[in-house]
């Protein structure tokens, strides 16, 4: 399948659309003459054989040719999914392979289907596309059906291949005119903007018609606001055409400065800016919109906003904020802070904390700022605010770290607060030894064990131990004053230092003990042991912590920073900064898994499954931009399987009623996937526009079994559309349906990473009496680093003694250490050899223990 013979230079991935050889591929086409016919299959090698035509990959014509009749075989399948592939194939095929026209029946069947199969869309471009002017008149009465058919999609297909045909066959396009002017009044927002493109295309050269489509169409018979941006332009265009006249469409464009969408307003601002010779007075209706802008709360608007201003700014100098303003806002900001209390501070600590992000140049000043007033008097959340702010600098302006923590050494001299204090430390015993002059910052920190408190004192001997592993110069320095540390009266600073003395005599512990960059998810650990807790059965047995899952220190730290800007979004609405802080409090202790136990147990069908093992992480079975956007997270319990269906209804001009999913088993690895049990379907009540609906599909897994399938999925659903004139649902509704992607249940599924200290021991506490060894040759991947990351991927569990990172993409062995917990409580083990050779790719031996057999199977069988 791959060309391992050469590397790809811009990816240190490999899957099966890269390296791909067209020969191979070819002669994979065969796979469409069995019986019976597998369509996923199918359909991956269509993708293939498309993915070859996009990298510019050349098709000769009697391979293209052949190619193409293998995929006309393919018709007599019906399967939905399939179907569209061929469609795809066939139009890249049209112009390079010999008789496409051999397929028009096919297509014109397709595209009158009476039922609104999902493919009568594509069935009509792939028409359109094989079509020559000769042709045309044979289907013309097909596609002008098609234009004003009650489909949005299908009517969208025909009017976007009109669009193509107009340039070699415009009398005949011409002739539609009446059936896009019917297009145009449809309720589809997509099939409006398509069908004034298309009208425009056919009047374009009368400038009268044009003037006049502008006038009737801008009375508001339009709903989507792609066609009014449409209009906006045409009408900019016939103004920047005529001198005078062309004025007497300013009124146009200045009305649309008050639409409701966002976007019209924009597009009218933009086209007011450009227009030729526009005056002071003309502008100001324009910039006064764009200010507005500028403070909404989307990205992409601010942008736009901003950045049509700087263009309009370099002939029409404008008012614009600049990094020049920040000195001055700093000095106005200054006058004001010792008037407001700390509850309105905060607020202005973290704006300030926004201003340095945005202006990364003015760290400096901002920093200089928010250490004068962590000087001042100011209670605990106060300085805590001015704290947090700091700590965000440093994290995303890597050039203000050194100065930053220089500030905060100053701060803790005479800090009254130990919580800060303590955290103080732990930023100064991880940053500091990664800065230019390390050692300046040691003398504040052991300050700090002279002075302070215990709790303090503690902390401070954490931070020097740290200095003392990544600065090899400093480390005796630093071991005399750990040594003097064994005589302080508190018991917990002796035992750290004790402890740390003993450590830094070994660079092996200092790896497992110091510089390991694994901690546990805190909120799982939380959760896990409140389950403990409250369940009186479990605490005949000693909490079992190993089945807490394990992150990284820099995943931990993205989710501190998500939480982080969660608080800040949430401090800026429109609520008390009371509310604000608790709402922002109570989501930051929620990590994914947390929050959908929580949402399932409020459901009486979910809340009787058990404790929850896992939630995978979200998968997409739609593209972002279609109607439905659909996404999948697998849920496993002790003897149950869930899968929650996250779907959005894009649609402005309809409501959803009654949605579900119909899952099928497509596939599946082992016999017992025919043994899980459909039990339940939630499904979503109602979907309006913009909004989310959850569905949960729930399947009994009879004796616990762990099937490795694959599900088809079906999005069922009521359509009722929205009446204009009352903006309320239609009372008759009819029934639809969706086609989504596939849903792969995996052995990663069925397992949570763990945390073991020492993996050899733990091995050989374990045993060989279920253990699972395989060997397996890995062609496709191009070196080891690639391979530890596909392990890691595939199977779920965390890496053992630092093994899992691989720096050196030319390393030619390597043994993982993998270690997890598999559904039920059964601990996993997982020991992987690894041998590269440029000849055979990696070859890898998988030893995987566990005190069930099956469950080692499943691992170890993962691969295949």
């Amino acid at each position: 399948m791959l060309n391992t013979g050469k590397k790809d230079e811009d990816s240190g991935d490999a899957g099966i659309y890269y390296n791909l050889d067209k020969s191979v591929v070819l002669q994979e086409t065969r796979a469409f003459n069995e019986t019976p016919l597998n369509p996923r299959k199918c359909r991956t090698i269509i993708t293939k054989m498309v993915y070859l035509m996009y990298q510019s990959e050349t098709f000769q014509r009697k391979e293209a040719t052949e190619a193409f009749f293998a995929i006309t075989k393919l018709f007599q399948n019906q399967d939905p999914a399939l179907r569209q592939m061929v469609y795809l194939a066939i139009k890249e095929l049209a112009d390079i392979a010999d008789d496409v026209i051999m397929v028009t029946s096919s297509l014109t069947r397709d595209m009158n289907q009476k039922s609104d199969v999902i493919y009568r869309a594509n069935a009509i471009r792939a028409l359109t596309k094989i079509t020559d002017s000769s042709m045309l008149q044979g289907i013309e009465r097909f596609l002008k059906q098609a234009i004003v058919d009650k489909n949005a999609s299908v009517s969208s297909a025909a009017i976007v291949s009109a669009l193509h045909l107009v340039s070699s066959n415009r009398e005949a396009v011409k002739r539609w005119a009446n059936e896009v002017q019917e297009a145009i009044n449809s309720k589809g927002v997509i099939t409006q903007y398509h069908a004034l493109g298309l009208l425009y295309q056919i009047r374009q050269h009368d400038r009268m018609a044009v003037i006049k489509m502008i006038q009737n169409y801008s009375r508001g018979a339009l709903r989507s606001p792609f066609a009014y941006c449409m209009l906006i332009r045409y009408a900019s265009k016939i103004m920047d055409e005529e001198d005078g006249n062309g004025r007497s469409m300013y009124e146009l464009l200045e009305s649309w400065l008050r639409h409701k969408n966002d976007m019209v307003v924009y597009e009218a601002a933009k086209a007011i800016c450009n227009l030729k010779d526009v005056t002071s007075k003309e502008l100001f209706p324009a910039v006064s919109a764009l200010q507005l802008m500028l403070v909404n709360h989307k990205p992409t608007l601010r942008f736009a906003a901003i950045r049509t201003l700087n263009k309009l700014a370099m002939t029409h100098p404008t008012a614009t904020g600049n990094e020049a303003s920040v000195d001055r806002l700093m000095k106005q900001i200054t006058g004001f802070m010792s008037e407001i209390s700390d509850e309105f501070k905060i607020i202005v600590i973290d704006a300030i904390r926004s201003l340095c992000l945005k202006f990364p140049a003015k760290q400096s000043l901002m920093l200089g700022f928010l250490s004068n007033v962590l000087r001042d008097e100011g209670g605990f959340e106060y300085k805590r605010a001015i704290v947090e702010a700091m700590f965000d600098i440093i994290h995303h302006v890597p050039e203000s770290k050194e100065s930053a923590l220089s500030h905060l050494c100053e701060f803790i001299e005479d800090c009254e607060f130990t919580k800060l204090a303590v955290r103080i430390l732990y930023l100064l015993g991880t940053e500091g030894p990664k800065t230019k002059q390390p050692s300046k910052f040691i003398r504040y920190i052991y300050n700090r064990v002279i002075l302070e408190n215990a709790t303090v004192r503690a902390a401070a001997v954490s931070a020097l131990s740290r200095f003392a592993v990544e600065i090899g110069d400093l480390r005796e320095r630093i071991k005399v004053l750990l040594t003097r540390c064994l005589d302080d009266a508190d018991d917990e600073v002796r035992d750290r230092a004790t402890m740390y003395l003993r450590v830094l005599e070994s660079e092996e512990l200092c790896k497992k003990y110091i510089t390991n960059e694994t901690t546990f998810a805190w909120a799982s650990l939380e959760r896990s042991l409140i389950n403990y807790i409250s369940d009186e059965s479990a605490h005949s047995v000693p909490f079992d912590i190993s089945s807490t899952p394990v992150v990284t220190k820099a995943q931990e730290e993205a989710e501190r920073q998500r939480t982080r800007a969660a608080q800040h979004e949430t401090v800026a609405s429109p609520s008390t900064p009371s509310n604000a802080a608790a709402s922002a409090k109570a989501a930051s202790k929620l990590d994914p898994q947390t929050q959908y136990a929580r949402e399932m147990e409020k459901i009486p069908q979910l809340a009787v499954l058990g404790p929850l093992f896992k939630s995978s992480k979200g998968a997409e079975l739609t593209e972002s931009e279609t109607e439905y956007v659909v996404t999948c997270v697998k849920h496993i319990f002790p003897q149950h399987l869930v899968f929650q269906f996250t779907c959005k209804n894009t649609l402005q001009e309809q409501i959803l009623e009654n949605v579900t999913i119909q899952m099928s088993l497509e596939a599946a690895e082992d016999e017992s996937a025919s043994q899980l049990l459909l039990e339940t379907v939630i499904p979503a009540p109602v979907l309006t526009y913009e909004a989310e609906g959850v569905i949960y599909v729930v399947y009994k897994r009879p004796n616990g079994i762990c099937p490795i399938a694959t599900f088809s999925n079906m999005l069922k659903y009521t359509v009722k559309e929205i009446d204009p004139s009352t903006n309320e649902p239609q009372e008759d509704g009819y029934e639809d349906e969706y086609s989504l992607e596939d849903v792969e249940l995996q052995p990663s599924d069925y397992v949570s990473s763990a945390f073991i200290v020492d993996f050899p021991r733990a091995w050989d506490e374990l045993g060989d009496e279920n253990e699972v060894v395989e060997t397996y040759e890995l062609t496709a991947v191009p070196n080891i680093k690639t391979a530890v990351s596909t392990m890691l991927d595939l199977l779920g569990m965390q890496p053992c003694d630092n093994t899992g990172t691989v720096r050196d993409t030319q390393t030619t062995t390597h043994t993982l250490y993998l270690a997890g917990t598999f559904v039920g409580g059964f601990p996993l083990l997982a020991r992987t050899r690894m041998a590269f050779a440029t000849a055979t790719g990696v070859t890898m031996e998988l030893a995987v223990r566990s005190t069930n057999l099956d469950a080692a199977t499943v691992i170890a069988n993962a691969i295949s």
